[in-house]
Parts: C-alpha cells; structure tokens; sequence
C-alpha cells in the first residue's frame, strides 16, 4: 500500500516540473475526450496547439486573448501573495470596460488622441473603485474577500446590461444593446497594420517588468508579501496589515480594470452585454499555473490564450460543444493542484499490518 508523508524539505525539481506535468496529463486526457466525442484527436490537438500560433495574424489574435490575462494575473499574484483572495477581477474587469467606455463616448470628432490616455486611466479607476468595495468591507466589517468580490462580479454585469439597454444605448442601433461605436481617436494604437495587435502587449510586458521589480526588489512588495506568508512576523515587524490589505486589492482591481479599458477601445470598440469574456475566473488559472512570478505568468497566459482560441475553432471547424475551453482551463488548473500535492508529500511504501 502507498501513502502520503511529508518531504523533509519542498522539492525544488517538481516546483518547476509540475506545471509541465500538469499540461501533458491535461493533453492526454483531452485526447481521451476527443475519442469519446467521435473525433479525430490530432486534429482536436492541433487545434489547440498548432492553429493559435501557425501565423502572424494567429499569432495576433493570440496578443488580444494573453494581454488582458497577463494583467489581470499580475494582479491577482500580488493578492494571492498578500494571501487575499480576489475571485472578483472579473466584476474588476467590466467596471473597468464601464468607465473606459463612458470617457470614449465624451469624444468629439475634434477629440485628440490624447484621450486614449484618460480612457485608459478611467479603466484604472473603475477597476479599483469595484476593488475598494471589497477591501473597504474586509477592512471595515472583516467580510469575506471570496464572497465579496465574487458577488461584486453579477452587479457589475447588471450595472452593464443597464447601461446598454437603457441610457447607453445606441439610438442609431436599430434597438440593439450596444452603445456607439467609439471614435478612432479613443481607440488604442495598432502595433502593426492589418493586424488587431495594439499596444496593450506593450504594456502588458511593461507591467510584467513592473511588477517583478515591486514584488522582489521593494521595500513595500516585501511587506506585502511577509504579510500575506506570515501575519504574525508582519505585525511584530510592525508592517501594516491594512496597507498590504489596500495596496494589494487597488493593484489587482487597477490591472483588471486597464484589462477591461484595452478590451473595449481595442478590439470591441463599443460595450455589448458580452464584454465580460471569461478573462477574470481564467487569470486565476494563469496566475497559479505562472506560480505567482509575472514571468511565469506571461507564459501560462500564452497557453491559456491557446485555449480560449483553440476551444473557438475546435467549435467551428470540429463541431466540439462551446464548453471544451473550459473543460481545457479546469483540467489543467485540477492537475495542477494535485501535481503540486507532491511538492510538499511524496508517496511511500507502506507494509500492510
């Protein structure tokens, strides 16, 4: 019989290894789901892995998708850091796309493109405003974080739908919900011509650098961090458990919110009820793949992207159910925790008595 015992010490290899562990057994086990579904699984696979990547306007569309969960994940590191659970970046996210898009429809076709700037910088806000709610209420009245911010995410979708079907509405949109299509001048700047990319991935690898600096070479990231590992070294050092709290929560709404700004004056270029896209629950995912390290976030963005577009084409050209992409994100996320059990466990024989 096996059982599980403790390591004397975490192991260095499989903290590095079970990620990659983690995406070969998720791989496997999705070959399992094509065959069971009838279909061919070097194609499924190819279209998950191969198709994302096999061309400069793949590789673009790839941008749109890991941009906004390589914010949304950096910001979400630093909370789980702090040992803070913001589920909510998705509410974050589309209070973000709501203040961006109520600067973007100001313009006037005599607006600059000095806009973009304050669309951006509203996204921010808004963000951190629906992030402030939550630690406002956890500083305040010790209210649970998880529920918090997850409930937080259905009002702003309501607040959303609101908008977009009522004082927002487009009143040439021949009743669609939708408000105006956004002037160019809000838009954010294409990186290339006749591609979607823009310079949200710059930014995005901005805020990698960013935050890499502000979690491991500052005085406030450690704080940050020695708050969230051990609160009671925290205290005795006399560092501030509700500045970590705030810092923390008004970092990770701030990103998800610019997330949210990108999205609408990038690619979709009005607010629908459909801008909440999935992006917040699947950068929790990128962020624990990423092992908290905005390094490792950037790549396991590019491997969530890859299935977020995989999971639309394997529906298009395969005829697989809408749901493979997240069938994709939760394998991945579940085979990770349990790769990561043997970090700190490992399996002995054990002599039945």
């Amino acid at each position: 019989m096996f059982k599980l015992e403790p390591r004397p010490v975490p192991s260095k290899a499989l903290t590095f290894a079970s990620p990659l562990i983690a995406l070969f057994i998720t791989v496997v086990i999705g070959v399992g789901l094509f065959v069971a579904l009838g279909k061919d699984p070097v194609a499924g696979l190819r279209m998950f892995f191969i198709e994302p990547l096999k061309s400069p306007y793949a590789l673009s569309e790839l941008s749109l998708k890991a941009t906004p969960l390589i914010l949304i994940g950096l910001g979400l590191a630093a909370c789980f850091r702090a040992n803070l659970w913001n589920i909510g970046a998705e509410g974050q996210f589309v209070m973000g796309a709501i203040f961006a898009g109520g600067v973007a429809m100001q313009a006037t076709p005599d607006t600059g493109r000095w806009i973009v700037v304050a669309v951006l910088a509203a996204g921010m806000l808004g963000g951190m405003v629906w992030a402030g709610i939550v630690a406002g209420l956890r500083d305040r009245f010790h209210a649970n974080e998880i529920l918090v911010s997850l409930m937080l995410v259905y009002v702003a979708e309501m607040l959303l739908s609101y908008l977009v079907y009522g004082p927002w509405k487009d009143p040439a949109g021949y009743n669609f919900p939708q408000t105006i299509t956004f002037l160019e001048a809000t838009r954010v700047p294409k990186l290339m011509t006749g591609l979607r990319m823009n310079i949200g991935l710059i930014l995005a690898l901005v805020a990698v650098a960013g935050f890499a600096i502000f979690l491991f070479r500052t005085y406030a990231g450690f704080q940050l961090q020695v708050g969230g590992l051990a609160p009671q070294a925290a205290r005795y050092a006399g560092f501030s458990s509700r500045k970590a709290l705030w810092t923390a929560l008004l970092l990770s709404g701030g990103m998800a919110g610019l997330a949210g700004a990108l999205d609408v004056a990038g690619p979709q270029g009005q607010l629908t009820p459909y801008v909440p896209l999935g992006y917040g629950f699947a950068a929790i995912i990128v962020a624990f793949v990423g092992r908290l390290h905005p390094v490792g976030i950037v790549f396991s963005a590019i491997l969530m992207s890859m299935f977020f577009i995989g999971g639309e084409l394997a529906q298009s050209r395969l005829g697989l159910p809408k749901a493979m992409t997240g069938v994709f994100q939760g394998l991945l996320l579940f085979t990770l925790l349990a790769c990561d059990t043997f970090i700190h466990q490992r399996l002995r024989w054990a002599n039945a008595k």
